[in-house]
């Protein structure tokens, strides 16, 4: 069983084999504008269902980037010392310098074991946060894949902050996906016209038709004045796509859910 709460844009408490996986901490209120760099910027537009302090210990806190404050802000940032295992990307590593941060690149597989919990193997995926060539702009993300135990099927693919680009689908073919946790919201900039640095909903339908995971479950697609696909349109095009109302799963803010 995986129990899953959202709480808000990509923070989610996972459960699973026994750990407590946070994903993107992120909890500081709503109404404060933050920049991204490169003449970008965001609007923090909603706060957390949940505080820091209300959600228990966490075991390992998975990172798809350090540099973007709708992945980590500032109270985010605070409850790392606290957790067990940070995972994150190298140049994340690097900068946050931390005895339980590690990094982890694409491709790359780390395991954690603890008692009374099943053995934990996280594999970096691949992400592109942005067109080509915004590597320099955006900074480098990377998304995890969980797999308990010796499981050929991977119990969570968090896709982290990115476009569907060609490595990004070629692994959708190749793995057996119990939950996709899919990062939307269509990111733009009016400073950068209309690039996209995340997914939209027509690449969500994309992507649910080549991994053909059991259950997928959108988040981080409002909450921040950079999402530029309105959450009606999201919910309504993912509703009405052939064979995939099905599989999506919503969460309620703040509440358990177990899938």
């Amino acid at each position: 069983m995986i129990r899953m709460t959202h709480l808000g844009g990509p923070t989610v408490l996972l459960e699973l084999g026994g750990w407590r996986i946070l994903t993107d901490p992120t909890f500081d209120p709503p109404g404060r504008k933050y920049h991204f760099g490169w003449g970008t910027s965001s609007v923090k537009t909603a706060g957390p269902a949940l505080q820091p302090d209300e959600i228990g210990p966490v075991d390992v806190v998975l990172l798809s980037h350090d540099h973007h404050a709708d992945n980590l802000d500032d109270r985010g940032r605070g409850l790392l010392p606290a957790a067990g295992t940070v995972l994150t990307t190298p140049a994340g590593a690097r900068r946050l310098a931390a005895p339980n941060v590690r990094g982890l690149s694409a491709g790359e597989t780390t395991s954690l074991e603890a008692p009374g919990k099943e053995r934990l193997s996280i594999r970096g995926t691949p992400c592109r946060h942005g067109p080509p060539l915004s590597r320099p702009v955006a900074g480098p993300v990377i998304g995890f894949a969980l797999t308990l135990g010796h499981a050929a099927a991977v119990s969570v693919w968090m896709t982290g902050d990115t476009v569907l680009h060609r490595p990004v689908r070629r692994l959708a073919r190749e793995l057996d996906v119990d939950v996709l946790l899919m990062h939307l919201g269509n990111v733009r900039f009016p400073v950068t016209g209309p690039l996209r640095y995340s997914m939209n909903s027509r690449d969500a339908i994309s992507l649910m038709r080549l991994v053909r995971p059991r259950l997928a479950v959108p988040v981080h697609y409002d909450g921040w004045s950079h999402f530029s696909e309105p959450t009606d349109h999201l919910r309504t095009t993912l509703d009405r796509a052939a064979g995939v109302p099905d599989i999506v799963r919503w969460l309620e803010p703040g509440r358990p859910t177990d899938l």
